[in-house]
């Protein structure tokens, strides 16, 4: 069965995302582990990718802990710090997605205002054809409702897209509903496993940033 849409994650697949090694270099191991055990900062953010106003969120959450606002705010303040660099390998794959003359379609949880942040600074986010973000659709993965949205809108079969993202939680649920999938653990594992699907040309991971990974 050919495919006809290629869908990227986009956090640890396309821009790394670490925020426990940001907190390392900025307060210290020691800090940090005190903070993420105090402070429920993944449960914030999550709330984020569901919709919640970004700003009004860290100020709720720095509010109900004042010996943390500083490291809190940072969440926010540096946020792009947290979230990068762009993992070239996969940038190179998307680009060669693109160049194919496949659609390529984002999916991912991500927060509204996070998101704005990073498409700013990340050009590649212009390559994308069609973008499927959590807090717009108020609904994350793995839930089921987020991959019927993107079948329903993009009007493409299950079984003729194929999805990467680094959560295998993330990629059973598509799997459950009939869509290839890859999970992802590198730029050229993702490649190999579009040149195996007739999507990329073999010679794509002898080229560029794929060549000598």
């Amino acid at each position: 069965m050919p495919i006809d849409a290629v869908v990227f994650d986009i956090g640890r697949v396309l821009i790394d995302w670490q925020p426990e090694a940001f907190y390392d270099r900025r307060i210290g191991s020691d800090r940090r582990r005190a903070l993420f055990a105090e402070v429920d900062l993944y449960g914030m953010n999550e709330g984020v990718d569901r919709g919640d106003d970004f700003g009004a969120a860290v100020a709720a959450l720095a509010a109900r802990h004042p010996d943390w606002e500083a490291e809190i705010r940072m969440w926010q303040d540096d946020w792009l710090e947290m979230a990068s660099p762009a993992l070239p390998e996969s940038v190179a794959v998307l680009k060669a997605v693109k160049a194919a003359g496949l659609p390529v379609f984002a999916l991912s949880n991500f927060g509204n205002g996070p998101f704005e942040i990073a498409r700013r600074a990340y050009p590649f986010f212009e390559l994308f054809d069609r973008l499927y973000v959590s807090a717009r659709l108020r609904v994350l993965k793995p839930d089921p409702r987020i991959y019927e949205i993107l079948e329903t809108d993009s009007g493409i079969a299950p079984e003729r897209l194929i999805f990467t993202d680094d959560k295998a939680e993330n990629i059973a649920a598509a799997a459950a509903r009939g869509w290839k999938t890859h999970l992802f653990e590198g730029g050229r594992g993702w490649a190999a496993r579009l040149v195996a699907e007739g999507v990329l040309d073999a010679a794509v991971l002898a080229d560029g940033p794929l060549a000598h990974a």
